[in-house]
């Protein structure tokens, strides 16, 4: 293994950030010793681009394992090319999640096992995949009643449907062949990081980031919850937790070396060091340049946002219907807090492709174009559509729209979370144009984050700054500017086009023995900030009245979705009096 001391201080060293997204993975070669970004690449996923193995009715979203070890190779190599192979001393993997799979006795995913191979449950069950509604409702109502520690208690004190255990359970019912052939099962972040070290299942290292945030995993309990509690969620779980972990490990921890193997297929040395994974809005909290009560938004699909605190502080405070509070989830040494949304650029994505419908439907039945034409015109539009549409967008007067959105169309992460919900629009009129809701749908997704920070200061955690990374925060000002009025605090966007790439490099730096801590590896590597978005007061009073106008129509929504109580609190444990609807909005 790489001794740290055998790192000259005055030698170029170079760590690589892979950083897996829900389509795509990217890899980020970083001098640990400046911060300079040196070279990127990206590959996207050729199963899942082609919606293999989903059925998005169902809210099924499985991914194969075979698009992230292709792209792995196929990143790496291009990136490690640019420096010499023993200059690199460190790789990190930050992954999406919950994303969990089930696992042989030696730690290969079971879709690469024979007679498995186009198996959905033998794959990775993607973080939005929402299959497990019941059984997390469930959870829910064991974790209360079972005459025992309420193991959820850490996780906001509900569990979600997107998460480790309530997805393990669905699987196992719906597909007894897995059930009897899973050893164990793993998180993304943990299969990437034991592929590349070739390493023991049995004593390998856990992230604690996945863990201690969607398996309910806690220090106070002695890990993972009780044999017994887990059998009481599921018989045929009756074996699993003796073939999981006891213990786990923070990200700028060494998991091992690269494998002969996995050297060679990258071009790299034995020597380089690989760290323990975590999760992509951790990794991006840390590039970010997260401090104490700092919000870190990491904005693309849906969002996470990230908040550390500490410990000392916060002491036994539970904050409710958050995504859990977790030591050294983030930084070694703090309290990790996660909340976010489980659509935030998939919703503003959804409306495009309503919108898109006549031209991909009628297009092909063109009598007058070629194929050729066809398709180049279909790019283009298709090009064109968001940035027209966000141009129309913002030249609307709020005021003078009726229209009102909720931005649940996957579903409420957080506060609360609820699966189950769905999205709604009110106050459409005959005079409402496209542009009029897409506005709304930007307010929605604003409002949505709004509540998650009035949720962590009602429980006690104040928020100093808000921090905003990923694809949204770097691409769209107008998206940027309304949360800034809808928040009525100013937000700082990081620099980094690839802020969790980023981020999982400098755990890879401090793995490595480049520098000694998470804190050090962010002050040397973290590239700064771009620019500040101001709330402009001229909409911040009537972005407050339509935001108490979306929380009423958020209530009476909730309170008449089907099922829409499986998974939030009982109603005696209700927050606060929701506000009166005001249809004329």
């Amino acid at each position: 293994m790489q001794d740290s001391q055998s790192i000259d201080s005055g030698a170029d060293a170079y760590v690589i950030g892979v950083d897996y997204g829900t389509d795509s993975v990217r890899a980020l070669l970083v001098n640990a010793r400046t911060g300079a970004e040196v070279a990127q690449a990206v590959h996207y996923y050729a199963r899942w681009k082609k919606l293999l193995y989903c059925k998005p009715a169902r809210n099924q979203f499985r991914q194969h394992p075979l698009d992230y070890l292709e792209g792995l190779e196929t990143t790496i190599r291009q990136v490690a090319q640019k420096v010499p192979a023993e200059q690199i001393v460190g790789i990190a993997v930050d992954t999406t999640g919950s994303t969990p799979c089930a696992v042989d006795e030696h730690g290969t995913a079971l879709a690469m096992t024979p007679g498995f191979e186009e198996n959905p449950n033998a794959m990775f069950v993607l973080w939005k995949d929402h299959t497990a509604l019941e059984e997390a409702a469930e959870i829910n109502h064991k974790a209360r009643t079972w005459g025992g520690e309420d193991y959820t208690k850490y996780e906001g004190g509900i569990y979600s449907s997107e998460w480790f255990w309530a997805k393990i359970m669905h699987v196992v019912r719906e597909d007894e062949a897995v059930a009897k052939a899973a050893y164990s099962w793993m998180e993304h972040c943990d299969w990437v990081t034991l592929q590349l070290t070739g390493g023991n299942l049995h004593d390998f290292k856990r992230s604690r980031c996945a863990a201690g945030h969607k398996a309910l995993w806690h220090e106070s309990w002695g890990g993972l919850p009780l044999e017994q509690f887990i059998i009481h969620l599921e018989p045929k779980l009756t074996l699993l937790r003796g073939h999981l972990y006891q213990d786990t490990f923070t990200a700028d921890q060494v998991a091992g070396n690269l494998s002969e193997e996995w050297a060679k297929r990258l071009g790299l040395t034995t020597n380089t060091v690989v760290a323990v994974g975590s999760f992509d809005a951790h990794a991006g909290a840390v590039a970010g340049e997260i401090e104490a009560y700092s919000m870190v938004k990491v904005m693309g699909t849906s969002t996470c946002d990230i908040v550390v605190a500490p410990n000392e502080e916060v002491g036994d405070k539970l904050v409710q219907g958050i995504c859990g509070q977790v030591d050294g989830s983030v930084i070694p040494g703090m309290l990790g807090l996660e909340a976010g949304q489980s659509a935030f650029g998939d919703l503003l994505a959804w409306f495009r492709q309503i919108i898109e419908w006549p031209l991909l439907t009628l297009l092909p039945q063109s009598k007058v174009l070629t194929p050729e034409q066809q398709e180049a015109l279909r790019e283009e539009m298709s090009d064109r559509l968001l940035i027209e549409l966000t141009k129309a967008a913002a030249e609307v007067d709020p005021e003078e729209s009726s229209v009102l959105a909720l931005d649940w169309v996957n579903g409420r992460r957080t506060p609360d979370a609820n699966q189950a919900l769905k999205g709604a629009i009110m106050g459409l009129t005959m005079g409402t144009n496209a542009p009029q809701i897409f506005r709304a749908l930007v307010e929605a997704i604003c409002y949505g984050s709004k509540q998650i920070v009035e949720r962590f200061e009602q429980e006690g955690i104040p928020i100093k700054q808000v921090i905003g990374i990923g694809g949204v925060a770097k691409k769209s000002q107008f998206v940027m500017q309304t949360l800034a009025d809808v928040l009525d605090r100013p937000i700082k966007i990081a620099t980094s086009e690839q802020a969790p790439a980023l981020g999982s490099a400098m755990y890879a730096a401090v793995a490595a023995g480049v520098h000694p801590d998470v804190l050090t590896a962010q002050r040397v590597m973290g590239s700064g900030f771009a620019e500040t978005y101001h709330p402009n007061p001229a909409r911040v009073a009537d972005y407050q009245r339509r935001y108490a106008q979306y929380q009423a129509f958020g209530h009476f929504v909730e309170s008449k979705t089907l099922g829409g109580k499986n998974e939030a609190p009982e109603p005696s444990e209700s927050r606060e009096t929701e506000p009166a609807l005001n249809t004329n909005a």
